[in-house]
């Protein structure tokens, strides 16, 4: 029988790392953090990581533990988050992950299995030149000869993903859509119970993320980004990919308008706001807690210990 996780996630400033780790307190467990950017060092306000008061002492993992001159993975995260969470079940308390990547929730609680990077072989980077060469029309061409599924999916312009289905396909035999397809029939890992935050006016949602955007200036963002670039960190680097990061970034070093980097840091987050609200939408086992103005997080645990109770975690 697969463990049982509890997932809080939504999109930005909806409040999941006060309820996840208030939830986790009452219940015995443990915080595995879900965000693709807190995982990284000398990244704090930017990411909004949680301080040591916002833990209520609760241990939390996954975040600031990796080098922000890595370029961290998905395939990575489920390894490493997967580690955590058997662990936290093994000792009879429960993984709690708290956070808004739903590409790293979903692929940790299916137990989604990656197909052998060729990052360290060298396939990757051969592979990247090529598309550099003869670009994205070219490559997806010949992709959609052996894949057409997945070059289906794809725009000539993601070189990303395009490189990626090339390199499945070279190092195993098989199709990136073949091998995700598999991976999909396959039980899931976690018996996870979602719960996801959000605010039934979307404008209200998205007033809120102006003014955290607001508050991270006012807390010391700009000097944040300017210490990672004099670290080195460039623009290449997965973590100065981060909203936040690479508006502020851009203005930095072109010596623009960081007033109007701000401005684009709203309209980017809000952006990202809607993407993840359209990704949980799919998911109809999603129980959502909508907030009205500002989120009522006595209201919030005690619509979430109901739900949790049908579910039978608690």
């Amino acid at each position: 029988m697969a463990g049982r996780v509890l997932v809080i996630t939504g999109p930005t400033a909806t409040g999941k790392t006060r309820l996840g780790a208030e939830l986790a307190r009452r219940l015995g467990g443990e915080v595995i953090g879900a965000d693709s950017m807190q995982i990284y060092q000398y990244m704090d306000v930017g990411t909004a990581k949680p301080a040591e008061a916002e833990m209520l002492g609760v241990p939390h993992h996954m975040i600031g533990v990796v080098s922000p001159f890595e370029n961290y993975s998905v395939s990575r995260y489920v390894e490493d988050a997967g580690r955590i969470a058997d662990d936290i079940l093994a000792r009879g308390r429960l993984p709690v992950l708290v956070g808004g990547t739903n590409l790293y929730i979903d692929s940790l609680v299916s137990g989604r299995d990656f197909a052998e990077e060729g990052n360290a072989s060298g396939l990757r980077a051969e592979l990247a030149a090529r598309y550099d060469e003869l670009g994205g029309e070219v490559m997806l061409a010949e992709l959609r000869a052996f894949d057409p599924e997945t070059a289906g999916r794809l725009h000539p312009n993601d070189k990303k993903r395009i490189v990626r289905a090339f390199e499945v396909y070279r190092a195993t035999g098989e199709t990136l859509s073949a091998h995700d397809a598999e991976t999909r029939r396959r039980p899931a890992r976690y018996d996870a119970c979602t719960i996801a935050l959000t605010f039934r006016d979307r404008q209200d949602l998205y007033d809120r993320i102006d003014r955290r955007v607001d508050r991270m200036l006012e807390d010391g963002l700009v000097d944040e980004v300017r210490r990672l670039l004099e670290m080195g960190v460039d623009a290449g680097c997965t973590a100065m990919q981060a909203i936040g990061y690479k508006e502020i970034a851009a203005a930095l070093r072109s010596g623009g308008d960081l007033a109007a980097a701000a401005e684009a840091v709203k309209q980017n987050s809000r952006r990202y706001a809607k993407r993840q609200l359209s990704w949980l939408r799919r998911d109809p086992t999603v129980h959502w807690i909508q907030w009205e103005k500002e989120p009522d997080f006595g209201k919030g645990l005690r619509d979430s210990t109901d739900f949790l109770e049908k579910y039978g975690i608690l």
